[in-house]
């Protein structure tokens, strides 16, 4: 025991006497200065809060429109702006007299208990169906002609409850009521016409996959204009729930033979849903810039002087009663404000999202006031279960799938590559990308330079717009006094994938070679990719949920594509690298790989001083993205109104400079065969060099040769 008790207090003496030269090592440890800069934000969140900022700040001046032009007494002026901003963004939508033949077909008709429906094909577009079910009163009790109602289906199909029962109801009540499938969901017209696959596609050209949703219902008046038994003297009356609800907002302001309007379970604020919850939207109900020209609310009270019934349903899990509430009171306020008080009305259902026979009879009132112009009648008790659920095959029209949402837009791509001849595309994408005058040098934090061999490498903070802090490594020779070329680089994977282990770039730099002359490498994280990845939000749980989505529908609704910015951010780091003292200012490549190709692509259009370009694994044409039956590319890549302007062909075709196009990949990111290449690029008169496969080799070389001013 002794002898223990001596040996504890050995080792324990030793250690007092040595306790100050151990914590030298712990006191090091708190000044540990390797890693990235640590950010003034949260990197992750950044992307997301800076959308959702910029979307209040344009729903806000936008309410403010709205609000000054009514009070000034101009609402005609500020109803016809909006209604003029809804007809562009979704591009041509001819109806009427304007509309193609109907090529109307009769597929069947049906005796069934309280009511008769026939089942009819006709055009919208050229060679697009409208499967429509048109639900007639019985002529014993109601002698025709009737006046009618066009119910336009959401999210689901015709044959589910919210769409059976409150056309039966209406033609209890003897109203004629038409309703259809929209495009994609659970339908008769899925193929090519998923809302989220294929609705994306429409952002390529311009326009808007909502006009898909709402020509079908505007068609549907065309149709029943053609009907002895219809009585059209006073318009029509249009109603639907969710999506059907949404479709009616815009048929409203655009179709002034829509005498009354029902929108139920579909209007709240856009800053609301889907701004502020960070819901994953369908890209139909976000047409391209519209935060800065109307909002939910303009586009119900730009239906004024046309009645409207906005309709709600206290249990809905969405669109919340207290949504509704507010949304219906600034309404009225403008509707009271502008002269028409007595021309909406809300109503409040006690169930959820569903469109209700309660709300099918509130309706009918509204129909009977303005469009019949009968007096109040006394209302039948109808109750649910005083209705059928017809088997689907009853409503079955079996439409022509072969034209649809891809295929019309495919179409449009072609037409708009023959249009575009002439165009700058500097110019282009300087205005696309909002780069009006030259991007500044942003504010930077540095670490300091660690020697790794005969490197030193950096992390750096670059921040810009506001709190849009880039982080990137800057990686350049050892050398006292050194002033070389430089790359700068972006990478949809992450700024350090082609830099860790020996990877592409520390062998382009010459990492564990003494005798290196560089390049120097700059590697970014734009924003969202890297270090400043979105972390996902409650709503990304849904199938349908994902940040993506989000980011490229909010962003397009803004005005500024998450691209632009990112192409933006750049475009800023290019600022960056140029004040270095180790680099020459003459001798930089701009290169990426993935969406980091695009960045590269566009900033070498924008700032035509760089040396040269690289774009490795890229995507090689937008127009194959719009035409493609699949893709694997995310919905960011699918930028806004490109095609009106050039293709990536075409903008490599433009640059000024040497450029590498390495593997470009196509919609489904695989590798272009040698046919392919010589397909999208050979007949463009391009200076580019263009390469189907990966081969490392090949762009160290270029980029070694391009800023030695060697052979290429």
């Amino acid at each position: 025991m002794h002898a223990i008790r001596w040996g504890l207090a050995v080792v324990l003496g030793v250690a007092l006497a040595h306790g100050g030269e151990r914590a030298k090592w712990t006191e090091a440890a708190k000044s540990f200065g390797l890693g990235p800069i640590p950010a003034t934000v949260d990197l992750r969140n950044m992307q997301t809060r800076c959308i959702v900022e910029r979307s209040c700040v344009a729903l806000d001046a936008t309410a403010a429109r709205r609000h000054e032009g009514i009070a000034a007494g101009q609402w005609q002026a500020w109803r016809d702006a909006v209604r003029k901003a809804v007809a562009e963004g979704l591009g041509d939508m001819p109806f009427g007299e304007r509309g193609c033949p109907l090529n109307v077909r009769v597929v069947s008709r049906h005796e069934r208990p309280g009511y008769v429906v026939e089942n009819v094909l006709f055009d919208s577009l050229p060679g697009l169906d409208v499967n429509g079910s048109v639900y007639l009163p019985l002529a014993s009790k109601y002698p025709p002609p009737w006046r009618a109602i066009v119910v336009p289906v959401g999210h689901s199909a015709k044959t589910k409850e919210s769409y059976q029962i409150p056309a039966q109801a209406f033609a209890r009540m003897g109203y004629v009521a038409i309703t259809f499938d929209p495009p994609g969901q659970g339908g008769e017209k899925k193929p090519g016409n998923d809302h989220f696959v294929d609705g994306v596609r429409c952002f390529l050209t311009g326009e808007s996959s909502n006009r898909f949703f709402v020509i079908d219902a505007i068609r549907c008046i065309d149709y029943l204009a053609t009907r002895p038994d219809v009585d059209m003297s006073n318009g029509v009356g249009m109603t639907g729930v969710s999506g059907g609800g949404t479709t009616t907002l815009f048929a409203t302001v655009l179709d002034e033979r829509i005498r009354v309007s029902g929108p139920s379970c579909c209007a709240v604020p856009l800053a609301m849903h889907p701004v502020l919850d960070a819901y994953a939207p369908c890209p139909e109900t976000l047409a391209i810039a519209r935060f800065g020209q109307y909002d939910e609310i303009d586009l119900l009270v730009a239906a004024m002087p046309t009645p409207v019934l906005l309709m709600a349903g206290a249990k809905d899990e969405v669109f919340t009663e207290a949504m509704s509430r507010d949304i219906a009171a600034d309404v009225s306020g403008s509707f009271e404000q502008a002269g028409f008080g007595d021309k909406f009305r809300f109503f409040l259902d006690p169930g959820g999202h569903a469109y209700t026979v309660a709300m099918a009879v509130e309706f009918t009132k509204e129909m009977d006031r303005w469009v019949a112009g009968i007096a109040p009648r006394e209302w039948p008790d109808l109750k649910r279960e005083d209705f059928e659920m017809a088997p689907d095959e009853i409503l079955a029209c079996n439409p022509r799938t072969d034209r649809n949402m891809r295929t019309v837009t495919t179409g449009r791509a072609v037409e708009l590559r023959a249009q575009r001849a002439g165009t700058s595309i500097p110019e282009a994408a300087r205005t696309l990308m909002h780069v009006e005058e030259a991007v500044p040098v942003p504010e930077s934090r540095a670490g300091e330079p660690q020697l790794v061999w005969y490197h030193y490498l950096q992390e750096i903070l670059l921040k810009h717009e506001g709190n849009i802090e880039l982080p990137a490594t800057f990686f350049y020779p050892a050398r006292q006094g050194w002033k070389g070329a430089a790359l700068l680089y972006f990478d949809d994977r992450g700024r350090w994938t082609d830099l860790h282990t020996g990877g592409m770039l520390a062998g382009l730099s010459g990492a564990l070679s003494e005798e290196t002359n560089g390049p120097a490498i700059l590697t970014v994280d734009v924003r969202g990719w890297g270090d400043s990845r979105p972390n996902d939000i409650r709503y990304d749980i849904a199938g349908w949920g994902s940040r993506d989505r989000w980011n490229a529908y909010v962003s397009a609704a803004l005005g500024d594509p998450v691209m632009a910015m990112r192409i933006r951010d750049g475009l800023a780091a290019l600022a960056y690298l140029r004040t270095r003292p180790e680099v020459d200012a003459s001798k930089i490549v701009v290169g990426g790989r993935g969406l980091g190709a695009l960045v590269a692509l566009h900033i070498a259009a924008i700032d035509d001083s760089v040396a040269g370009a690289v774009a490795a694994d890229g995507l090689a044409s937008y127009e194959q993205l719009a035409s493609a039956e699949s893709y694997a590319w995310p919905h960011e890549a699918f930028f806004p109104g490109v095609l009106k302007h050039y293709d990536l062909p075409e903008l490599a075709a433009a640059l000024k400079m040497p450029a590498l196009i390495l593997n470009p990949l196509n919609a489904q990111k695989k590798s272009l065969t040698k046919e392919d290449c010589d397909a999208i690029y050979g007949t463009l008169n391009i200076k580019s060099q263009v390469h189907s496969g990966w081969d490392e080799d090949t762009l160290v070389r270029f980029v070694r040769d391009t800023l030695s001013g060697g052979p290429r």
